[in-house]
């Protein structure tokens, strides 16, 4: 990675992963993202045009009860444009008063709009969005009403300087609570999950859709598998169970992650990895050395998850051997 990634993926870290200030324990959160595709070859980016508040700005919204930021950023692109995406790379967060005088905070991802989104778009000009609009990156300077939009700007800038505009992420998926192991009599690998483990399981189903998740990988223990189960039915698709990334295996030293890692990020496509606290770190140094990047304190900061939730590290789509463009955490919310 270039000086420039290095320096947007340290700010993309500050912003999604540390804790939150006094002030902001009033905030109002939203969620949102820079969508792009290319046309011609030319990058071209999407304005929304608001005539209630005769703007111009980015696809973003309030977050809804229940709700996860990265879920709250496909829903809101949707219902205000039409187009279904998944997320990219986070682009940062914008921090802003509203009327009101509360703080509003607003994290962005980059979007691609892919041809087939853009063809089974629905939007029609209404109250709220009066237009939408592709504009160049310099064109959108000169569009957009506010300064913490261009902020935004500058930072989806840095990934097209530096060419990992297109990534793929490898997500490490800590288990949702399962029982404790005294209210459990029989083998560890067999321990299923709490009930606040099995409504945890549901939760962040919608968040890990909106990372395009194609492969669901996890340990073959039941509390590893019953938190990907809800996922599965949701996306219809299998899921691999291995011993290789299990408690039992790292415990007795005969897990095999760099094998499960490294076909994940040889693969290219998305997807989550589901497994136990004491392996996650293990977990993401494979990570670290299958992409070529340096260990540093954020590596560890990203496997130190609590039950059910997840670290979503960004790869470049064209060169994942270049380094984790991005590590960001979400935490579930039951």
């Amino acid at each position: 990675m270039t000086s420039k990634t290095g320096a947007a993926t340290e700010r993309a870290k500050r912003d999604h992963q540390a804790p939150r200030a006094k002030w902001e324990d009033k905030a109002v959160y939203a969620a949102g993202a820079v969508v792009w595709r290319i046309v011609d070859g030319k990058l071209r980016i999407l304005l929304i045009h608001r005539g209630k508040y005769r703007d111009v700005t980015l696809p973003k919204g309030k977050v809804d009860p229940g709700e996860m930021l990265a879920e709250t950023a496909v829903r809101e692109v949707h219902e205000e444009t039409g187009i279904r995406v998944v997320l990219g790379v986070p682009v940062g967060v914008s921090r802003y008063h509203m009327a009101s005088n509360k703080q509003k905070v607003v994290h962005y991802w980059a979007a691609e709009a892919t041809d087939d989104a853009i063809r089974e778009s629905t939007f029609v000009p209404n109250r709220e969005i009066a237009a939408l609009e592709w504009v160049s990156l310099k064109k959108a300077r000169a569009r957009l009403s506010y300064p913490v939009d261009l902020e935004i700007i500058d930072f989806f800038q840095n990934l097209v300087d530096d060419g990992v505009l297109r990534t793929f992420p490898v997500i490490a998926l800590r288990h949702a609570k399962a029982l404790s192991r005294t209210a459990w009599d029989g083998a560890d690998a067999a321990r299923p999950l709490a009930e606040r483990g099995r409504t945890q399981a549901k939760s962040i189903v919608g968040p890990l859709r909106a990372f395009g998740v194609k492969r669901i990988v996890t340990s073959d223990a039941v509390r590893c598998v019953d938190t990907v189960v809800p996922l599965s039915h949701a996306l219809g698709r299998k899921i691999t169970e291995t011993p290789k990334i299990s408690q039992d295996a790292w415990e007795e030293g005969t897990a095999d992650l760099r094998t499960v890692i490294g076909k994940r990020v040889r693969s290219g496509k998305a997807a989550v990895v589901c497994s136990h606290g004491p392996v996650l770190p293990s977990i993401l140094s494979e990570l670290a050395l299958a992409t070529g990047t340096i260990h540093g304190s954020y590596i560890d900061s990203a496997a130190d998850l609590e039950p059910a939730a997840f670290s979503v590290v960004h790869l470049s789509a064209s060169n994942p051997g270049s380094g984790i463009i991005a590590i960001e955490t979400h935490i579930p919310k039951v």
